[in-house]
């Protein structure tokens, strides 16, 4: 274990580096839990604890991804207040299921849920083609999008890794949006979803507060440094690096 060779200070540089890097990557895609959860746990946190230190310490990363998408999310207000109550009932739910039972409970559910999220995203596309016919006003498009984002946002309360790839699997499939639209809404969707998680959290306890704040400067500074990356690539490219993302993500959840 590394706490028994680290000082306190190497010990929050180890998690403010982890920081830079779960905010990078969930400035592109989302992921990053699985880079600030291991090192919590390598440093001595429990388990409980290390995953709702993370859920609360990652909020700042989607900041970034705010701010970078800014004009694409100009209009998109009465979209996102449709789908917050969503959000904030399937967090509240994610936070109750994991506070109330042990995570292998639902641990082989979760690498099928991030695999078929990461195919449905690849498939998103070629879907979209085939429900061109379906206006997107219509009652059947906008139930799947807020149903989608409560189902999303449960999985987020409770674990959160790939969540980001889970929400653009469902806006992909549902709304008519280009790539950087989508991807600003994931940024104000997932942000609103850790928040929730983040309140409940604080309510109950079990946070490692040094450990929070080192990973909120860390995800912050990163989640800026993800989404300067992800601007400079085409819609193609990103599309790839999300579907590989969430094939590590599958892959690594299986394990």
């Amino acid at each position: 274990m590394l706490t028994a060779v680290l000082t306190p200070l190497l010990r929050s540089l180890c998690v403010l580096l982890a920081g830079v890097g779960a905010g990078i990557a969930n400035g592109i895609a989302g992921g990053g839990t699985f880079i600030s959860f291991p090192t919590l746990l390598a440093l001595g946190v429990p388990a409980l604890a290390a995953n709702v230190t993370t859920s609360v310490g990652v909020v700042p990363s989607y900041v970034g991804g705010i701010r970078g998408y800014r004009e694409e999310l100009r209009g998109q207000f009465p979209l996102l207040r449709s789908v917050f109550p969503s959000c904030l009932l399937g967090a509240g739910t994610g936070c109750t299921l994991l506070l109330a039972f042990p995570s292998s409970a639902f641990k082989a559910v979760i690498p099928w849920l991030v695999g078929a999220g990461t195919v449905l995203f690849a498939l998103s596309p070629l879907l979209t083609k085939r429900l061109a016919h379906i206006d997107h006003d219509h009652p059947a498009r906008r139930a799947s999008l807020v149903v989608g984002v409560f189902l999303v946002a449960i999985y987020g309360g409770y674990f959160g890794a790939g969540l980001g790839i889970l929400l653009l699997a469902v806006m992909a499939t549902s709304l008519p949006y280009d790539m950087p639209t989508l991807q600003g809404l994931r940024n104000v969707l997932s942000t609103v979803i850790n928040l929730c998680a983040a309140a409940v959290f604080l309510v109950r306890g079990h946070l490692v507060w040094s450990d929070v704040a080192c990973l909120m400067i860390g995800t912050l500074a990163g989640g800026v440094i993800g989404t300067s990356l992800l601007r400079r690539l085409t819609p193609t490219t990103v599309r790839v690096v999300v579907v590989t993302m969430g094939v590590l993500t599958t892959v690594r959840l299986s394990w």
